[in-house]
């Protein structure tokens, strides 16, 4: 059976991860977030990212509800938030920041990573009053929808920018282990080095470490290290439905994948993975739209091979096009924590196949 490189949630989760929760089941604890795996896995977050106490740690069932509840919380009615075109909130989240009455200014990029120059010419002319939303909070995703990543200077300056002109900097980390994992992965040169949690959690006001397309059954941590943020968000979070009276399932999760090393374990398996198909598929000539670090790739393949390799059974999502007029089609390969090397080989060999019978 061909593997799936749609996304890297198709599994279920890693068996520790499983037997994690299935250890655990029959404890009694108390509830929305109280029990002891999510204060364990709280205080083990903040030992990572180096924040003091005080910084609130939220678990909540998935990416848009974090996103949600984060943004929500942190605009007044008249406040509007800066995004990539690409952003997750701007393309893939049914308008849920449009439906809490918020304005997405949405930026185009070249590789999903906003700039403190594209930034700084998103603000509006202070002297034309009330006429446009006030742009308040700048979202960015790390690593991107493109599978790309911030390095360390990029954030930097963007932070920068965002505390020049007192705006909130929230880091969506759905594939934040992906990023962390670069460093590892992909020996990046002297500039390039991706930022560490402990510098996301500084140079940022709020941000997620995502547990869902990592290994965890589901999940997200959201961590508000801005006292300014923090203050009554557990409020928020319940108007819009993201405590959950079982917190702990969520919190045990994360606990056990952040006990020994596994959260960082399988990001860097995930990101070796997109890499060897990358490797094997530009041997045979195939073009790379963007110089992605983390397990996402997008590939400009022959439009018969896409086809080719869709109808013998590899799942992976299609852009059309990757230019006008151009032959062939943009397609997106994810890999997970359990891909297989012998899947990748698979795909690399089945695609040189198709591509010989063009």
């Amino acid at each position: 059976m061909a593997h799936l490189f749609r996304d890297d949630y198709s599994e279920g989760a890693h068996p520790r991860i499983i037997d994690a929760l299935a250890r655990t089941t029959l404890e009694q604890t108390d509830c929305y977030g109280e029990d002891r795996f999510c204060l364990a896995a709280a205080d083990m977050l903040r030992a990572l990212a180096g924040c003091d106490a005080a910084a609130e740690v939220l678990f909540v069932s998935g990416g848009t509800h974090a996103n949600l509840l984060l943004i929500a919380h942190a605009l007044r009615p008249h406040q509007a938030v800066v995004s990539a075109i690409s952003g997750h909130i701007n393309v893939h989240e049914c308008g849920a920041i449009e439906g809490a009455g918020h304005k997405i200014i949405a930026l185009p990029t070249k590789d999903g990573k906003l700039t403190a120059a594209q930034v700084e010419e998103s603000l509006p002319d202070r002297a034309g009053g009330p006429h446009v939303a006030q742009p308040k909070l700048v979202y960015a995703s790390q690593a991107t929808e493109l599978g790309t990543v911030y390095t360390a200077q990029e954030l930097e300056s963007l932070s920068g920018c965002c505390r020049e002109h007192s705006l909130f900097l929230y880091v969506d980390g759905a594939r934040l282990a992906n990023s962390l994992a670069a460093a590892d992965s992909n020996e990046p040169a002297a500039g390039s080095e991706p930022p560490t949690m402990r510098d996301i959690a500084r140079l940022s006001d709020a941000f997620t470490l995502g547990g869902t397309k990592n290994g965890l059954l589901f999940g997200e941590a959201l961590v508000v290290t801005n006292a300014a943020l923090s203050k009554d968000i557990r409020y928020t979070q319940k108007l819009y439905g993201a405590l959950l009276a079982k917190g702990r399932a969520i919190g045990a999760q994360f606990e056990e994948a952040l006990r020994d090393g596994l959260y960082l374990e399988l990001a860097a398996r995930a990101n070796r993975m997109a890499a060897a198909l990358r490797a094997g598929l530009e041997a045979l000539g195939v073009r790379f739209l963007y110089e992605a670090r983390s397990n996402m790739q997008y590939a400009a393949l022959p439009r018969p091979v896409a086809e080719a390799l869709a109808e013998d059974g590899y799942g992976f999502h299609t852009y059309g096009p990757s230019a006008p007029g151009a032959g062939d089609s943009v397609c997106r390969f994810v890999a997970s924590w359990a891909t297989t090397e012998e899947s990748v080989d698979k795909l690399i060999s089945d695609c040189a196949r198709a591509m010989r019978r063009q």
